[in-house]
């Protein structure tokens, strides 16, 4: 059976929140529909399909606790939609742009903040929220997701030191990284981030709460949509005033994922330093003499040459010895994790061949 070609209304509608084909699956249910997840809550979820916002129950497998969480509908997602009352969500559709970092405790597990994202906008403060190796930690995650990071530097206009930490950054961040310093108050001020907000796009707001995420997200609108508190003097930061994830629809025509701040930016074991904002320091351990040389007290070491000549900045190095070695020790937690999980369906399959030995097929 040929994939069902959707209405040129519908599809055109669609568009405009980020669809990027023009066809349901081939094994699509009679009557199903594509949304786009703009909200979860407690008690469901919020719908958007172009052209109105309605809510929506999970398919009752969504909800067992043996289905793997990261398959669960998530904000950002389109969904095949079966109408009734309440409608259901039957399907996730395929993924592009996943944003996702390690939840907090001790057990591997990760969490998808949001999903079919073209560009993430890393919100930091010129303020004491301001911290070049949280935002390098930020970039890791991003590049993991296939998104475009765009660096945004709020509080502009309270810095007096903005040029400088800009230029702090652009020495430590790759040039293809756009970094913008604004005043989130401000609509002009904030305009240069349209350019990554037009029709179609999608992007989504991460940061420390109290960067002002809430504050840009509200001039986007040009309206007081999301709450906004004020910060600590003590260090800048503030109040969880966004508790859920929620896409909103921005005038311009794109769409703008705001999220609760952070305090934890877990890796998940599944980041890479050889590419991207670290690449330089990986080529100069390959120029190391010895392969396995840990850039201490070894000869001909071409990572203490660089930092003992200024080609390499101490505190970006500091900071990418620190995050390899949490990736590592990330990366070794989930092969142990999966390792464990293979034996257990091991063992399980294992006992239920002597069960129907036993006792026969159930």
């Amino acid at each position: 059976m040929p994939p069902m070609q959707l209405p040129a209304d519908l599809e055109h509608r669609l568009a405009q929140i980020g669809w990027r084909t023009s066809a349901l699956p081939d094994d699509a249910p009679a009557g199903a529909f594509p949304a786009r997840v703009s909200a979860q809550h407690r008690a469901g979820y919020e719908l958007d399909d172009g052209e109105r916002i309605f809510n929506a129950q999970p398919a009752p497998r969504f909800l067992k606790a043996s289905f793997d969480p990261l398959e669960r509908p998530a904000v950002g997602d389109f969904v095949l939609v079966v109408p009734g009352t309440p409608p259901q969500i039957e399907r996730v559709l395929p993924r592009h742009g996943v944003l996702s970092r390690a939840a907090a405790g001790e057990r591997h597990q990760r969490q998808i903040i949001a999903t079919n994202v073209d560009h993430v906008f890393v919100v930091t403060g010129l303020d004491g929220d301001f911290n070049p190796a949280r935002i390098e930690r930020y970039l890791l995650l991003v590049a993991e997701s296939g998104a475009q990071p765009v660096v945004v530097l709020t509080k502009a206009d309270q810095a007096e030191a903005a040029e400088a930490a800009v230029a702090e950054l652009r020495q430590r961040l790759p040039d293809p990284v756009a970094i913008v310093a604004v005043n989130a108050k401000s609509p002009e001020s904030v305009a240069p981030l349209l350019a990554w907000l037009r029709p179609g796009d999608s992007a989504v707001l991460v940061g420390s709460s109290g960067a002002g995420k809430s504050t840009l997200t509200n001039t986007l609108l040009g309206q007081m949509r999301q709450a906004t508190g004020a910060v600590r003097r003590s260090d800048s930061r503030g109040r969880h005033t966004t508790t859920h994830r929620a896409l909103l629809r921005l005038p311009s025509g794109g769409c703008l994922i705001d999220t609760p701040g952070m305090r934890e930016i877990k890796l998940t074991g599944e980041e890479t330093l050889d590419a991207g904002q670290f690449a330089d320091i990986e080529a100069l351990a390959q120029s190391c003499r010895f392969g396995d040389c840990a850039h201490a007290t070894e000869p001909g070491c071409a990572v203490r040459a660089a930092l003992a000549d200024g080609r390499l900045d101490p505190a970006r190095w500091h900071n990418y010895a620190k995050l390899r070695d949490e990736l590592a020790a990330a990366a070794d937690t989930l092969e142990a994790q999966l390792r464990r999980k293979s034996e257990a369906r091991v063992l399980t399959k294992a006992l239920g061949r002597r069960l129907n030995e036993k006792y026969g097929p159930r």
